[in-house]
């Protein structure tokens, strides 16, 4: 049963969602700010963090950042429709997905065993019979989800930024619009203000050291999308 830590300074929101949550088989914990998420996380073994951006004190990022730093647990943010700023900022502090306020319990529900799938801690899962993907001296290995770069030296990268980099090298050579990559990665359309894949690709650049301004991996293509310039070869 994955186990899930709820961080909102809304006690009514905890409690609506612990029970919602609870009734889907998951197992909850929450926190009503930063000093206690950080004390309950200490204490337990959990698969995901769904994180309120507006807390009292330590904010929302600040916490999202001491997670990113200390761990790759999956985080999917709680932002007001408003946030738009806080979100991107958000995803690039690592940040797997994203639900605004107010939301149905329902879509948060979907969005976590989503994230759960992807990042491998869901009950169900297919195993990929790719073991392995090299591509212009890079090697990521899909059993053990690690990052290797030219020199073996292993290079940390979150749920997200390992899924966005095996959709691309699942298709080496061939333009993928953001649409086209948030169905593949989130299963839902673009939004007109949605730049979650243009964060994510740049934080992906900057793991592989692909230069943004002048990139020979990940490529774009403007008015289309991006395109992964290198022949992959998988094991």
């Amino acid at each position: 049963m994955p186990h899930i830590l709820i961080v909102d300074d809304d006690r009514e929101i905890r409690d609506l969602l612990a029970k919602f949550l609870e009734r889907q088989r998951l197992r909850v914990s929450t926190a009503r700010d930063g000093r206690e998420a950080r004390r309950v996380f200490a204490n337990g073994h959990y698969q995901l963090v769904v994180l309120d951006l507006m807390l009292p004190g330590e904010s929302g990022l600040e916490l999202a950042r001491w997670f990113r730093a200390e761990t790759n647990v999956p985080i999917i943010m709680l932002t007001a429709m408003a946030e738009e700023t806080d979100r991107i900022i958000g995803l690039e502090l690592g940040a797997d997905d994203y639900v605004t306020k107010p939301f149905n319990p329902r879509e948060l529900v979907a969005r976590i065993r989503a994230v759960l799938r992807r990042t491998g801690d869901a009950e169900e899962r297919v195993p990929d019979p790719t073991k392995s993907y090299h591509f212009s001296g890079w090697v990521l290995e899909t059993a053990r989800r690690r990052l290797l770069d030219p020199s073996g030296v292993e290079v940390a990268i979150t749920g997200g930024e390992y899924d966005l980099l095996v959709a691309l090298l699942d298709r080496p050579n061939r333009v993928l619009t953001r649409d086209m990559l948030l169905d593949l990665l989130r299963g839902r359309q673009a939004g007109p203000f949605d730049r979650a894949i243009d964060v994510a690709v740049s934080r992906l650049r900057r793991k592989l050291e692909d230069d943004g301004r002048n990139a020979q991996l990940i490529k774009t293509v403007r008015g289309g999308g991006y395109v992964l310039s290198t022949p992959v070869e998988r094991h």
